[in-house]
């Protein structure tokens, strides 16, 4: 290993890759295991395994150093290490993920003429494979990521790795053989069974599971009287068993003859719960298989966990609920989980499995929601806020928009065209441009009025379109847009909500423009719903992105003001703080204003919450969603990691969220009140610590701005212009220029995880690895 570690240990082998290994386990000396104490309905009773499919495979190229290695140090004690095994031209055992070695190698750049064709389940298959190279051929074919939408950044690092390597020098506390295709090696002359027999004499196999009976034929008895459990892997349903020449669904439905030669099954996730054409679950039947199997006495293993894949809408994209809904269900759980991020199949099982809805904050920090629960619902609507509430938020907040008759209501937008069907309407013909708002033309909540906006069908928010990820499309128009004062009733009502974030924004131009105040509009309405009497205990926060918005508040109301910087900032000046303290108590940001990025990779944390907090300024962060596309790397596709490493390790005041029952969640995490020490799964992440152990430099750029006392100052607010009864919003403005920026129109400027740093760095300087 080419770096320097701290050691709790002195004593430490001479092999590099050993003294690897040893550093790892140190690293981690201490962890206890925090597993739940509840009940299980695993068949044994005990916590489900997670299994590491070719080890941190959703980070590292599948089956390399650094997925074994990383996989081992960051999983509960006692996870379990997947390796697909296949065979070589001589005969040796390597753990690569599939025959062909192009799909995950560099094998056809080293060999581009070795491309041959082999009938593989009766299928022709053209590929380069395993058979056709020796172990020694290999060498110098290194390991490439597997799926295209994962950081290519590891790629080309890792040398294949026999099973004998993984066994003997990472040192996996369990150890699973996956033989997916032995009646293919049979053809060839290669015997993996007697491969399997020669092995275990030499390393530990604690699993070995296969698709084919008549593997498990052939290899019954052979292995020793406490040789590795027999699990037998299920295809999909109409695929052929090739043994028994049937389906693997009819097969299912003959437990007790899987039972005569494997003591657990491998199902994929649609076995149990599966889903319909629109990705929802499918109501499950009175009887679940996991059931079903524990009855006939077999374990329940489960596959194709991932969080960078899409999964049922009813998660609402968050792989902790996933995993929660097969292992605590409150009707079973399945013995074991297959996945490549068993970072968070961990803290699933570990830190948030039987937690109750009454488990106790182990964290306090405000969730704010983003137009309600706008991930599940179209923003701003009935159903989101009521959704909102019900997930946990402290917080809920309005987008204040204003119709042509100066009625104040609740919309993402005040181009309803973004928040609602209304382009498919005949108001389509009403959309303006307005350069003081935007360069494109829309279509203004000031030119309807509320009679004729309140009927707009609403329309969900899908930022990740172009990656073809689409919010719960069966509720894409449900909910109805609401008042600003029907909003204030139900947060009053609720006997859970803390507090409103009401927002104002465009205050400018509504006055100057269009004759219409929002600030008095909101005032009137606070007080005409109980807000300013005293009679409420819920707090209310006013946010704007102008200061002078926040003074006009401030002179008529002692409300709590919250100062939005719409930027992203490296640093914020003294002068500025000092400014934003006149006008505010509060601040939000957004995330890259805490933790800068480049190309998806987080490259340091910045100062701003520090200095902003050392005054006295809560600092709520946006805009947290569970998307796994809307993270960097550095939080593995899971929200969980990163609202963790926002909380622990930015130490943060407060998430504004799409999703408030992920944020909700989280502070009952087990895992952050139990130990004296966090797991490893649920350590806030080191910045900058995955683009140095890639060993990238980042390039020369121009960072993000400082925030300074000029972008916070604002001359005061203009009066109300008196509106023409005859004018339309767009007549003065279709062919206007765009304003001068000034201090009222501002243009938009373009996890202490120190294990996970170390870990990194480890396998990656190895020789190994390099």
């Amino acid at each position: 290993c080419q770096v320097n570690f701290r050691r709790s240990n002195p004593t430490m082998p001479t092999s590099t890759v050993l003294l690897c290994c040893v550093v790892l386990i140190q690293l981690f000396a201490g962890q206890t295991d925090a597993r739940s104490s509840s009940p299980w309905q695993t068949l044994s009773g005990g916590a489900p395994l997670v299994i590491a499919r070719g080890g941190f495979s959703g980070l590292f190229p599948d089956s390399s150093s650094a997925a074994y290695g990383f996989a081992v140090q960051t999983s509960v004690p006692g996870a379990v290490l997947w390796c697909d095994v296949q065979l070589t031209k001589d005969g040796a055992g390597i753990c690569f993920p599939d025959l062909k070695l192009n799909n995950a190698s560099t094998v056809e750049y080293f060999y581009p003429n070795s491309q041959k064709s082999y009938p593989v389940n009766g299928v022709s298959t053209q590929g380069w494979f395993t058979i056709d190279f020796s172990l020694s051929d290999l060498s110098n074919v290194y390991l490439l990521r597997g799926i295209l939408s994962r950081t290519e950044k590891f790629d080309g690092r890792y040398p294949i790795l026999t099973v004998e390597y993984v066994t003997t020098q990472i040192k996996p506390e369990s150890f699973w053989l996956n033989v997916q295709h032995d009646a293919f090696y049979e053809q060839q002359n290669l015997s993996m069974s007697n491969f399997l027999i020669s092995a275990s004499r030499i390393v530990s196999i604690n699993y070995i599971s296969s698709p084919e009976v008549n593997f498990f034929t052939k290899i019954a008895g052979r292995l020793g009287r406490n040789g590795p459990i027999f699990v037998f892997q299920f295809l999909r349903k109409e695929d052929i068993e090739p043994t028994t020449n049937r389906t693997y669904g009819s097969i299912l439905s003959n437990l007790t003859f899987v039972k005569t030669f494997a003591s657990g099954i491998l199902v994929p996730k649609s076995y149990i719960l599966p889903l319909d054409d629109k990705q929802y679950l499918v109501p499950p039947p009175p009887k679940s298989l996991v059931q079903d199997a524990h009855e006939a006495g077999l374990q329940v293993y489960v596959s194709g966990f991932a969080n960078d894949i899409d999964i049922a809408h009813d998660y609402s994209s968050d792989p902790v609920s996933e995993y929660l809904s097969f292992v605590d269900n409150g009707n079973f759980s399945v013995d074991g989980v297959l996945s490549d991020f068993p970072l968070t199949a961990s803290s699933s099982i570990d830190c948030f499995s039987h937690l109750g809805e009454n488990a106790i904050k182990q964290v306090d920090f405000l969730v704010i929601s983003k137009n309600g629960a706008s991930g599940d619902y179209p923003g701003c609507t009935d159903l989101a806020y009521d959704k909102a509430i019900k997930d946990g938020a402290d917080v809920i907040d309005c987008s204040v928009q204003m119709s042509s008759d100066g009625v104040p209501f609740c919309s993402r937008s005040i181009d309803l065209s973004n928040s609602t069907m209304i382009s498919q309407t005949p108001f389509a013909q009403r959309s303006t441009l307005v350069p003081e708002i935007s360069s494109n033309g829309g279509i203004y909540t000031f030119s309807l009025t509320w009679a004729e906006i309140r009927n707009l069908t609403t329309a969900i928010g899908n930022p990740y379109r172009s990656y073809a990820m689409f919010r719960n499309p069966n509720k894409k128009n449900s909910g109805k847009l609401i008042l600003l004062s029907e909003f204030l009733n139900l947060a009053r009502n609720s006997t859970s909500l803390s507090g409103v974030l009401i927002s104002v924004e465009n205050a400018v131009y509504l006055r100057e423009k269009q004759g219409l105040d929002v600030v008095k509009a909101v005032l009137d309405t606070l007080t005409e719903t109980g807000y300013s009497n005293g009679t409420t205990k819920t707090k209310v926060m006013i946010q704007s992105t102008n200061s002078s918005v926040l003074v006009e508040f401030k002179k008529q109301s002692k409300y709590e003001a919250v100062y939005k910087v719409d930027e992203k900032i490296s640093d914020i000046s003294d002068s500025a703080i000092e400014d934003i303290k006149k006008c505010a108590n509060a601040v939000v940001i957004g995330k890259e204003s805490v933790f800068s990025l480049l190309d998806s990779f987080i490259t340091r944390q910045t100062n701003v919450v520090e200095k902003l907090q050392k005054s006295k300024l809560p600092v709520y962060v946006e805009l947290f969603q569970n998307e796994f596309v809307s993270q960097p790397y550095d939080f593995f596709s899971d929200p969980t990691v990163e609202i963790n490493s926002y909380i622990l390790g930015a130490g943060i005041n407060g998430t504004i969220t799409e999703f408030p029952f992920t944020a909700a969640r989280y502070r009952r995490n087990r895992c952050l009140g139990t130990q004296e020490t966090l797991p490893p799964y649920m350590a806030p992440v080191e910045p900058g610590s995955l683009l140095q152990a890639v060993n990238a430099i980042p390039p020369a750029q121009a960072p993000n701005p400082v925030f300074t006392d000029d972008d916070v100052t604002e001359p005061p607010l203009p009066p109300v212009a008196a509106k023409s009864p005859t004018s339309t919003p767009g007549d003065s403005f279709t062919n206007a220029q765009a304003p001068t920026p000034s201090g009222q129109t501002r243009l938009t400027l373009s996890l202490r995880f120190s294990v996970f740093a170390s870990l990194l760095l480890l396998w990656i300087s190895s020789p190994l690895c390099s």
